[in-house]
């Protein structure tokens, strides 16, 4: 009978397996059929119990049996049980099994760390691995690869780090290139991955160049790690390397190297990569044609590419729709974007946060308060929860486009407020002139003790600014200076010197410029220009303006700057000779516009007359 069960299971038979076994039962009482089966046939009953949820219950039925006849003593029987528990997700059950184990092998602490990292308890699998080492087991090459993909999902780089350091010691890698089997490829990769995502990519160019043999999954984790880490142009590169080495690139490989052409813009690369996953019959997986659409849309002479992508698509998935209308968002092209999103629920498919940022976003750059509220409505009526994010943008759209009551309301409603929230709303208040509430918010978030960042402070100053609170905006510039400098940044700066010279405090302004600990800005100082024009110190307006020309010499608006406080000085000829400098570079000052919506509201206005 031992023969034939385990001849069953090693053909995968184990319906056939079980059956044959409740057989056997029904001819013999439990103690006959210990003698019988002692010590090798339930490790294969148990293994095919763990191959379907329906053969759960006869597993816990001879786990009792076992616990009867006494076979839950054997080491290999033990093994079994744990595996059954771990594979149904009884993970309670296989830690309660592993801690009452009287003795314990190399494979029991193998299996409970592997059911530990297969159902996300990352933290519990990290400690029975530290465990495991301290009482002298040898990990297996796959659980060491596991553990380390652990530890760079995790950011856990020390303890990656003691494994590489372990695993050279005791030979499972060798760096001076004996040894070049495939499990030590196996984990160099995993190692190069781990280094890779805990942002450590020097270690992780180390163990790529000390592999002896690299397979298409060594260079795809490296090619994936450069792009993780920003450095585009060497994931190019390696994926060049590695079509001249003869290794071919795979579908996974090909997701690696996109989202580098899409940062660098580089159009043809990416349209070659295209090619080439036509070619191999990649491009119809939904993955790579969302990764397709991102990268067209992210180089911007591309737009009808990701189009032409998106339409042809038959899996269109919500990240692909949001990348579209991400896309429409980024250039302006609200109605498109909106166009978008209407189609998107027509065809049943249920927009995400990061769908509704993208056009939330077009409708603040856009200040189309109509659309704002189409979109906010769906939110409500959909019954939607509204994340952080997606209300952080609302209370942005609605204080910028001066409904501030909305704007307010919104903000109460966020389940979880973060200083982004209130930031938003403090600068809401400054945009509207209501400087005191601002400051009032500020007050109530310090009470509160929730993080004051550097957006926070820019918020506040800038409310300062538009409500003329010049003794408020000082105070709180000074106390910052006082308690974390490393804070302000030039946009503090810009914000405070444009606080104190709109109410005439110029000798301070510029007082606060010559102690700058970094250069300033053009911002800046066109800000002083026109201030000091104001309130009649042409001298010195005109010192700045020349200040400002040579700063940013091809700016047309600084010219003309300098020509209006010429004229303001009554200096025609230096006015005209200016302007005909202007003539001679080709430079022109670009004009302003509005628009209107049509109920009357205005939406977006610039003005450069």
């Amino acid at each position: 009978m031992n023969q034939k069960v385990k001849d069953l299971v090693s053909k995968g038979l184990f319906d056939q397996t079980l059956r044959f076994f409740k057989e056997q039962l029904h001819h013999h009482v439990p103690v006959e059929l210990h003698e019988k089966t002692t010590p090798s046939i339930l490790p294969s009953i148990f293994k095919a119990c763990s191959s379907s949820p329906k053969f759960l219950h006869f597993g816990l039925q001879l786990h009792s049996l076992s616990i009867k006849t006494g076979s839950d003593s054997e080491l290999v029987t033990s093994n079994s049980l744990l595996s059954m528990y771990a594979k149904h997700s009884h993970i309670e059950s296989a830690r309660q099994m592993f801690d009452t184990m009287p003795v314990r092998d190399t494979i029991t602490w193998n299996s409970m760390i592997t059911s530990y990292i297969r159902h996300g308890h990352l933290v519990e699998a990290m400690e029975k691995f530290k465990e495991m080492y301290l009482l002298g087991f040898e990990p297996k090459p796959e659980l060491i690869a596991s553990i380390l993909s652990v530890c760079g999902r995790t950011g856990e780089l020390r303890l990656g780090r003691e494994i590489h350091a372990r695993i050279i010691c005791d030979g499972t890698i060798i760096c001076d290139g004996t040894m070049t089997d495939s499990s030590a490829i196996f984990v160099s990769t995993a190692l190069l991955d781990m280094y890779s995502r805990c942002f450590d990519l020097l270690a992780a160019l180390r163990v790529f160049d000390q592999m002896i043999e690299r397979n298409q999954v060594s260079w795809t984790a490296m090619i994936a790690g450069c792009t993780t880490n920003e450095s585009y142009s060497m994931s190019l590169e390696f994926f060049r390397a590695m079509q001249i080495q003869g290794i071919k690139p795979n579908r996974v490989t090909l997701l690696a190297v996109l989202p580098a052409c899409a940062e660098l813009s580089n159009l043809k690369y990416g349209k070659q990569i295209h090619g080439y996953a036509i070619r191999h019959g990649f491009n119809s997986e939904s993955h790579f044609e969302t990764a397709l659409v991102d990268m067209y849309c992210k180089c911007g002479a591309a737009p009808s590419h990701a189009s032409l992508v998106f339409e042809r698509s038959e899996g269109k998935d919500v990240v692909m729709w949001s990348s579209m209308i991400g896309n429409y968002s980024q250039n302006g092209d609200i109605a498109g974007a909106m166009k978008l999103f209407y189609q998107m629920r027509m065809e049943g498919i249920r927009p995400n946060s990061v769908t509704l940022l993208a056009i939330i976003t077009a409708c603040t750059a856009e200040l189309s308060l109509i659309h704002g509220e189409v979109v906010h409505g769906y939110i409500e009526k959909s019954g939607l929860n509204l994340d952080v994010f997606v209300g952080n943008s609302l209370v942005d759209l609605y204080a910028k486009c001066g409904c501030l009551d909305a704007s307010h309301k919104i903000f109460f409603e966020i389940p979880r407020r973060d200083s982004v929230s209130w930031s938003a709303l403090i600068r809401g208040y400054g945009l509207n002139g209501k400087g005191r509430e601002a400051l009032k918010l500020f007050h109530e978030m310090q009470e509160r003790q929730i993080e004051i960042d550097g957006i926070t402070i820019l918020a506040v100053l800038s409310a300062c600014s538009h409500s003329g609170l010049v003794e408020e905006g000082r105070e709180l510039f000074n106390n910052v200076m006082q308690n974390n400098s490393k804070t302000l940044t030039v946009e503090h700066y810009s914000c405070f010197i444009d606080i104190l010279g709109r109410f005439g405090k110029l000798e301070e302004a510029c007082k606060v410029i010559s102690n700058m600990p970094m250069k300033p800005s053009p911002t800046i100082l066109s800000s002083l220009v026109s201030a000091c024009k104001a309130y009649g110190r042409l001298e010195m307006a005109e010192m700045l303006a020349n200040q400002l020309i040579d700063l940013e010499p091809d700016n047309a608006a600084n010219y003309t700057l300098l020509c209006m406080v010429y004229a303001e000085m009554g200096n025609w000829h230096g006015s005209e000779e200016l302007r005909r400098f202007m003539r001679t570079r080709g430079l022109k000052k670009s004009s302003g516009y509005s628009r209107i919506e049509p109920d009357n509201r205005v939406s977006e206005g610039t003005s450069s007359f």
